[in-house]
């Protein structure tokens, strides 16, 4: 890190060497979609995801060889306050799960043959509780997130993402509020399934880790450390770190979208490189999608986590890149292109 400033330093100066689209790639794309044997726009978005993934790729040709779910695992002091139905052990007896191949993600990556990761990130240390004292120090943020960055190694070329971590909605909550004011509950759902007196708990939390951090979260970096998680902190170097390596990113629901919203906070322009993969029945997570510009690319009313929205759409565009790829243009297929 840099010696001569702090940590959250090399963050920014990180954020402000994002490499923008490559709108030769993009261009070539377009010409080449004009000639593919259909009528023009007959295949809606997927043409569009075809022209992102030639655009962050910086390839004329997008292809997905190496697609890949990474999911960050982490807990959280929080659920000291009732915030959740279940146990915190509940979040490594899942990674065994994951190990095991018993979970709906792992189902869902096979059958659109995608590599599956998971990072467990200190379980046996959960972060500290939010109502009462910061979540991280600016140093442990940041070696988080560093770590998080390792996530794309491996010559991955599609990165989804996504988390594992009881309490963690709770923690996604609180970022959005923090980072958009207003009143918090909009902001609180069931998560795992909280009934109203649990629902109460959670809202409750919020408020206080609202007033606890008051005065301190102007800064998006700041409010990460403060209100978020580790897996929250990982997700958004990951996020970061496939931008400076122009990997596509596809981002998965509620929590994931919580390390997306502190990036784009830091410069508007942060997510260009990503798409939601879906939109979470959690929460407000529509209502943050349209705060910052992401049209998700399924809406199955799921809220599982875990990455599986982010994989499920990662099977739409792996087809949007086949479409592109392998279709015929007019000439080669012998087929009558429209007159005039």
């Amino acid at each position: 890190m840099n010696a001569a400033g702090l940590p959250f330093d090399d963050i920014r100066s990180l954020v402000a060497s994002m490499p923008g689209p490559d709108l030769g790639a993009e261009r070539a794309v377009r010409e080449r979609d004009a000639q593919l044997t259909k009528p023009p726009g007959s295949l809606g978005r997927l043409e569009d995801i075809a022209v992102w993934l030639a655009a962050w790729q910086g390839k004329p040709k997008p292809e997905i060889n190496r697609p890949t779910v990474c999911v960050f695992a982490g807990n959280h002091g929080v659920v000291a306050q009732g915030v959740s139905p279940y146990p915190q052990s509940v979040t490594r007896q899942m990674l065994e799960n994951f190990a095991a191949g018993g979970a709906a993600i792992n189902q869902i990556c096979a059958a659109y043959d995608l590599g599956f990761k998971v990072f467990d990130l200190a379980l046996d240390i959960p972060t500290g509780d939010i109502t009462q004292e910061a979540a991280l120090d600016e140093k442990s943020c940041v070696a988080t997130m560093a770590f998080g960055m390792e996530a794309i190694s491996g010559g991955i070329d599609l990165l989804g993402l996504g988390e594992m971590g009881i309490g963690n909605t709770t923690i996604a909550a609180a970022i959005y509020a923090g980072l958009y004011g207003g009143d918090p509950s909009r902001f609180v759902g069931r998560g795992t399934g909280l009934d109203d007196e649990g629902l109460k708990r959670k809202t409750a939390a919020v408020e206080r880790a609202l007033v606890i951090h008051a005065g301190h979260l102007a800064d998006p970096l700041e409010l990460l450390r403060r209100l978020g998680g580790r897996e929250i902190a990982a997700t958004a170097g990951a996020i970061l770190a496939a931008r400076l390596n122009r990997i596509p990113v596809v981002l998965d629901g509620y929590v994931i979208t919580a390390a997306a919203a502190v990036l784009h906070a830091l410069d508007p322009s942060a997510l260009d490189h990503c798409v939601a993969g879906h939109v979470s029945a959690e929460g407000a997570h529509r209502e943050v999608l349209e705060r910052l510009g992401l049209k998700p690319v399924i809406d199955l009313g799921m809220r599982l986590g875990e990455g599986s929205g982010a994989a499920l759409a990662m099977g739409v565009i792996k087809a949007a890149a086949a479409c592109h790829t392998g279709m015929a243009t007019f000439g080669q297929a012998g087929v009558s292109d429209r007159e005039g």
